[in-house]
């Protein structure tokens, strides 16, 4: 999955925020493909999946504090209803 979004939003690409200033927009371009959030069945108090299906996260940024040591890190929330 990363070489083919790498393919289609490169790291290289010349993007810039106009109204927040200047920023890193390829992981908001990557992120805007992909989606931020999901919606999964529980019953009797287990995940509900098919049988290939799963959880998987990923960082859009090559240069994010899981790459490269820079950054805040970053936090998953769930919110169970």
């Amino acid at each position: 999955m990363d070489m083919a979004l790498d393919t289609i939003v490169p790291e290289s690409l010349p993007w810039q925020h106009t109204d927040e200033g200047p920023d890193d927009s390829v992981s908001h371009l990557k992120t805007s493909l992909i989606g931020n959030s999901i919606t999964l069945p529980i019953s009797k108090g287990k995940l509900v999946f098919g049988t290939w299906q799963g959880i998987y996260l990923a960082e859009f940024r090559h240069s994010g504090a899981g790459w490269g040591g820079r950054g805040q890190g970053r936090k998953v929330i769930a919110t169970i209803l």
